[in-house]
């Protein structure tokens, strides 16, 4: 079993981990978990050196993030109420450091190596496809600015942060968060699966004029305004 000593009041500054904020206590308490698999809210009390309401305040929170959940209870071992064991969820892996930006740039450099360079462009293009697929349909009578506001909510639920702007005779679309980043920099071919991505959400009416990749704030996307295309009244 591991100690840990941390004030009881929780009001430590949080940590950044994986892209993800963390307060030091909860932090503990799920590596606490990993290590040991499962903890009473006695046993990380006294792992932690708190007081055990304390402890039922953070895995209150942490239950309530999915982080963390009731497994089953522990009876003890004389009189007195059974008490709840905690353990992590599936979704904890998210709070504690990952590799796969080391993993992804690895496998992009072993494709590069054994296949031509026009056959990784092949397997990033069916890529792109296949995600734009899973992007709610345009519809028939829908016109550009509703699809732009459809495309760039789907952008952002993956993590672009995407929004447009009208012009007088254009839109633009910013990607303004690559989450590539840490591998696209390495592997710019990661772009062509982008440029696949809005060219299948925005067919035929879409060019990328900047990308982060050569040194722009973010990426920008060129939609032409088609006259033809219905507008909002």
């Amino acid at each position: 079993m591991l100690s840990s000593s941390l004030p009881a009041n929780g009001n430590e500054p949080y940590e950044q981990t994986e892209g993800r904020t963390v307060q030091p206590v909860r932090r503990r308490i799920t590596e606490i978990l990993r290590e040991n698999g499962s903890a009473t809210v006695a046993e990380l009390a006294r792992e932690l050196n708190m007081a055990q309401v304390s402890v039922r305040h953070h895995l209150d929170i942490l239950v309530g993030e999915d982080l963390v959940t009731v497994a089953g209870v522990k009876r003890q071992s004389g009189a007195g109420r059974p008490s709840l064991v905690y353990t992590l969820t599936p979704n904890a892996h998210k709070v504690f450091p990952q590799r796969h930006d080391a993993l992804a740039s690895d496998l992009l450099a072993e494709l590069k190596t054994v296949l031509p360079h026009s056959q990784v462009q092949q397997i990033l293009l069916r890529i792109g496809e296949k995600n734009a697929q899973v992007a709610p349909p345009s519809l028939a009578d829908q016109t550009l600015e509703k699809r732009l506001d459809q495309v760039t909510s789907f952008l952002c639920e993956r993590g672009y942060e995407a929004r447009w702007e009208k012009h007088e005779d254009h839109y633009e679309v910013h990607a303004c968060n690559c989450p590539y980043a840490g591998v696209s920099d390495k592997h710019p071919e990661l772009c062509t699966m982008d440029q696949a991505m809005m060219e299948y959400l925005l067919p035929g009416a879409i060019r990328l004029q900047s990308r982060a990749t050569d040194g722009a704030a973010h990426c920008t996307y060129i939609v032409k305004n088609h006259k033809e295309q219905p507008t909002d009244s």
